[in-house]
């Protein structure tokens, strides 16, 4: 789980913010 996270919130930083967005989105897919 905190592996997936960690991933997803890179991928994600590369669009806006990398732990904001990034965790926030990839937790509610997940949940």
């Amino acid at each position: 789980m905190a592996h997936k996270k960690g991933v997803g919130s890179s991928r994600n930083g590369r669009d806006s913010n990398p732990q904001m967005l990034g965790v926030k989105r990839f937790a509610g897919q997940f949940v």
